[in-house]
């Protein structure tokens, strides 16, 4: 769990090739710990390997950073299919993820149908704990739009991000430092979608 926080951490200051082998080690512990005991490290084995991707689509290896976040999302599925109430954010989270690395390598079709589940959870999970999960749906709506820009649906990239940007300065009221630089991000995917032929 250490190396996945120091891998984390690394990667925020830009220190991305030291983050990647710090995950790397992760991964490999929680693969050992996963295999003697699923019901005790599946999930952070797949924690690990979600984090994995991020590290590894950073260095360019996007390739390597999809197969990653695929297992990662396999693991999560089983999990929230027995423990909904546990695994479901982790689940959208993995999804939200497995979408930008599915975009990345030119797969948006797939990508829109992950995000588009991903942005499903979160909406079900903001319902019913909006303090916990509202930045979160933003932060898939904004995925959504993206993706639907890339494969031509720009209208309906338009209404995601525009709720995106609705939540997202709801929560800027709250905490500017926090959430500015997440609705400057909307409104940045707006002007793209505005720039797109109709």
């Amino acid at each position: 769990m250490s190396l996945n926080n120091l891998s984390v951490d690394l990667g925020d200051v830009g220190r991305r090739a030291e983050g990647l082998a710090a995950v790397e080690e992760a991964a490999r512990h929680y693969r050992a710990l996963a295999e003697a005991n699923p019901d005790a490290y599946l999930s952070d084995l797949a924690s690990a390997l979600n984090n994995l991707s991020v590290r590894l689509g950073d260095v360019g290896r996007r390739a390597e950073g999809l197969a990653a976040v695929e297992e990662a999302a396999r693991h999560y599925r089983a999990l929230a299919e027995a423990n909904p109430d546990a695994y479901l954010p982790d689940l959208a989270w993995a999804l939200n993820n497995l979408s930008n690395r599915l975009g990345e390598v030119g797969r948006p079709a797939e990508g829109l149908a992950a995000v588009e589940e991903a942005a499903r959870h979160y909406r079900a999970l903001a319902q019913a704990n909006p303090d916990a999960h509202l930045p979160d749906l933003a932060w898939a709506l904004n995925n959504l739009s993206n993706r639907l820009g890339e494969v031509g649906r720009r209208a309906e990239g338009l209404a995601a991000v525009e709720e995106a940007v609705a939540i997202r300065r709801t929560l800027v009221e709250a905490n500017p430092d926090l959430f500015g630089p997440a609705l400057q991000q909307s409104l940045d995917v707006a002007d793209w979608l505005e720039g797109l032929d109709p």
